[in-house]
């Protein structure tokens, strides 16, 4: 027997490869399918089933193109009411895969059709569960996703389902059993994800509070409820292409990989009104970029902010990068749904600035630069990093302002005058920066390093949960 977790950092998400005896499982599959054909051919083995946890949110699964490729049986959990053919299995049905055998625990709670499979060995001992988002390491699966599909469903229906769930089938499964869930910390999907990937069970009764068998079911549907972030817009497109279907990963990137000359990008970014996607590093970009285009770097978690920036998930995307790297911004935008990439700047922006082309720049101060600003100005600070984070930690002074929120946020700013904008690390605040450039504003000065490196700066002024004006309140409020 073999189990391979397959963990994709930028998703936060994990896959995996099972085989016995010349026979393979795929659970949860990334949407680029190629690598597990790959393998099972060097292994001299067959996909047989392609387990699916549930209808996934965050990203788009390769269910489709992978049973279509392998004749492989699509199998989810019971409720599942796929567009396309597939086995909908009932409580406890058994699958044999070579030596061993996977069972269905209908587990709802995160959605409804939610499934763990349980993987017993050769001799039908229980070996490991693969939980999906019904159970992470450290959290359990966001109860409010599942609603947006069926009106009649409250988070609280949900989140009480979930109890119910783990008590009656996850947690009397034995200690030793390993929890292979589908994300790590990262996720949207979740709360407070670790950033393990794994763990036994037995552990997870220690740790996890939503294992905690002393707790009430109202006391747990109260506190998975609590403080929940909304959810990216993308979430319920996502859905609904698990569950209905989409086009060939192949078709999406051939039409993503049509290479524009500068005259040429322009003339098709003027037709279409395509978005212009800068990948490139914050830095970089801050330098010199095309006007109008937004930065949301390809090395951070890009298809997350993706996500939850471009609202319309069928929005043309034309695409800035580095040389060689375009491929890779095409797939991973294709990963969460994004598949009308029209083409990108052939030469990247070196060519842009041989033709000629007109392009912006955006200050950035080191946060050496940034404490002397705030010391000698009356420049004001805006900190974009999450609620959470801000509490924790701030500059004194600062307006909480988070790109999350960033429509609300921007009601904070005045356009005439000009803000030192930071985030923990330098990412989100050039995304930031660059959203707001576009949209006419342009006093805004990023803070090389951010929060990360400002707070090791001598004579810094912080503080920590004290009163600060938030962007979603746009008032002040006691942190």
């Amino acid at each position: 027997m073999k189990v391979e977790q397959i963990y994709t950092g930028c998703l936060a998400q994990g896959a995996y490869y099972i085989e016995s005896n010349g026979e393979v499982a795929i659970i949860d599959p990334l949407r680029e399918t190629q690598s597990y054909v790959d393998q099972a051919e060097k292994n001299g083995a067959k996909i047989k089933y392609i387990f699916e946890t549930h209808f996934h949110a965050d990203f788009v699964s390769g269910h489709i193109d992978l049973a279509q490729k392998t004749g492989a049986t699509i199998v989810y959990g019971p409720t599942a009411t796929p567009a396309f053919d597939a086995h909908i299995a009932t409580d406890g049905e058994v699958f044999q895969l070579g030596n061993i055998t996977i069972t269905a625990i209908h587990t709802p709670g995160h959605t409804m059709e939610s499934t763990t499979y349980l993987l017993k060995d050769e001799n039908g001992v229980d070996k490991m569960i693969f939980t999906g988002d019904t159970l992470f390491i450290g959290d359990v699966g966001r109860p409010d996703l599942a609603q947006k599909l069926d009106s009649e469903l409250t988070q609280e229906i949900l989140a009480g389902y979930l109890f119910d769930s783990l008590r009656n089938k996850i947690m009397p499964l034995a200690d030793d059993v390993i929890v292979y869930p589908a994300h790590g910390a990262g996720s949207a999907c979740g709360k407070n994800m670790s950033k393990e990937t794994f763990d036994t069970l037995g552990h997870q009764k220690e740790v996890n509070y939503a294992l905690n068998p002393n707790m009430t079911k109202e006391e747990f549907i109260k506190e998975l409820t609590s403080g929940l972030m909304p959810p990216p817009f993308y979430f319920p497109e996502n859905v609904m292409l698990n569950k209905s279907g989409y086009e060939s990963l192949d078709v999406v990137k051939a039409r993503g990989s049509r290479a524009l000359s500068p005259n040429e990008f322009v003339q098709v970014a003027e037709e279409t009104g395509a978005l212009i996607l800068d990948v490139r590093d914050p830095q970089t970009f801050a330098s010199g970029f095309i006007p109008g285009s937004i930065s949301i770097g390809i090395k951070g978690q890009f298809a997350p902010w993706v996500g939850t920036l471009i609202t319309d998930i069928k929005q043309p995307i034309l695409i800035v990068a580095e040389e060689g790297v375009e491929q890779e911004a095409i797939t991973r935008l294709a990963r969460v749904g994004y598949d009308n990439t029209i083409g990108y700047l052939q030469g990247g922006f070196e060519a842009w600035v041989e033709a000629k082309k007109d392009f912006d720049e955006i200050v950035s101060v080191s946060p050496e630069e940034f404490v002397e600003l705030v010391d000698e100005t009356e420049l004001k600070v805006l900190d974009v990093r999450k609620p959470g984070e801000f509490a924790a930690g701030h500059v004194e002074g600062a307006i909480t302002a988070p790109l999350d929120f960033i429509n609300e946020s921007m009601k904070l700013i005045d356009p005439e005058e000009t803000y030192l904008v930071h985030c923990a690390g330098g990412y989100r605040s050039m995304i930031f920066a660059s959203i707001l450039r576009a949209r006419g504003y342009e006093n805004l000065i990023d803070v090389a390093g951010g929060f990360g490196k400002i707070k090791d700066v001598e004579g810094v002024k912080l503080v920590e949960g004290t009163t600060a004006c938030s962007a979603q309140s746009n008032s002040c409020s006691s942190k």
